[in-house]
């Protein structure tokens, strides 16, 4: 039934994306100058996930980390140097992951068909492959992103795990996503995680009250009160259920109260988003349509294209 299920999102994903142009990005863009692009990331992406299921989570922070700071450019995989640090030295990407694999993607596509591939496209398609393999819904990327040339951890300015859901929406919509997207793409915890101290707040002498915060469930007071205290800043999943599992379970942890970042949890009791979250609660196929085209759109924020920026032959550094 669930492999039916699946096969029905899928169909009715790419059913609903246009065809063949988003604004200068299109459907397999690499068709003539790298055919096998697409395919030369999914098994890349593929190898990882074997290894680490995880993996999914972390593309898909590093994705909404670079399309969230000057567009969808790959500006996150810049190295410092000595005299130039880059976004990755700033505070929220310290923790980003999957920078070896966009390497190693990168690396089989410059030997296929050298200066052809984007890093950005890279982080879009791969972020998009993991997402499948966790179950998630499978979408057509429009390709065609150029590198940026910029790369400064100053203009790292992310919504964080403690805002308001009020406060977190206008960094969304200054991004031009609307409400519903942006509770949609938080959906993406239902495979992610967090160190302790994102949420240790919340576990005792809330807001110095002595007491922890009264909309998390006591159980999982408790639960991540003992994870925490095992060790230096260890993680927890933020789907207490189906944790590596890319399905609608997040918003159903939160609606009984079982959100572990202040933001996911608020998602579940504001009353501008609450609504969205007993709708995406009940219905997996629209969490998963609706999933699908945030990302798209999320996708195309602020992209370059034709001659700006560049296409990078390594992507941690500029040509």
């Amino acid at each position: 039934m669930r492999k039916m299920m699946m096969t029905i999102m899928v169909i009715m994903v790419m059913i609903s994306s246009p065809c063949c142009v988003f604004g200068q990005l299109s459907n397999n863009f690499y068709r003539v100058s790298c055919p096998n692009a697409e395919q030369i990331i999914k098994q890349v992406v593929n190898e990882e996930f074997a290894k680490d299921p995880t993996i999914t989570a972390g593309l898909l922070r590093m994705h909404f980390h670079d399309c969230f700071v000057k567009g969808c450019d790959a500006s996150i995989l810049i190295n410092s140097t000595s005299n130039k640090p880059s976004e990755k030295t700033a505070g929220p990407n310290l923790t980003v992951r999957g920078y070896e694999l966009i390497d190693e993607a990168k690396r089989r596509l410059e030997a296929a068909c050298p200066s052809k591939v984007s890093c950005a496209d890279i982080i879009t398609l791969a972020t998009r492959d993991s997402v499948v393999l966790a179950g998630g819904p499978n979408y057509i990327v429009p390709t065609g992103r150029r590198d940026g040339l910029v790369s400064n951890p100053n203009d790292v300015n992310l919504p964080g795990p403690s805002q308001s859901v009020t406060s977190a929406f206008q960094s969304f919509r200054a991004k031009g996503l609307t409400l519903n997207e942006m509770v949609v793409l938080l959906g993406a915890h239902t495979v992610g995680f967090a160190n302790c101290n994102f949420f240790s707040s919340r576990l005792s002498n809330f807001q110095g009250t002595g007491k922890p915060d009264p909309a998390m469930d006591p159980a999982l007071v408790t639960k991540l009160t003992q994870i925490c205290a095992t060790g230096s800043n260890p993680k927890a999943f933020l789907d207490q259920n189906t944790s590596n599992i890319f399905d609608n379970e997040f918003y159903r942890q939160i609606r009984l109260k079982r959100g572990v970042l202040k933001i996911d949890q608020e998602l579940a009791s504001d009353t501008t988003s609450s609504v969205l979250v007993s709708n995406l609660a009940s219905n997996p196929i629209r969490f998963s349509q609706s999933f699908a085209s945030a990302m798209i759109k999320m996708g195309r924020i602020e992209v370059l294209v034709g001659s700006a920026g560049e296409i990078r032959k390594s992507c941690g550094a500029f040509n």
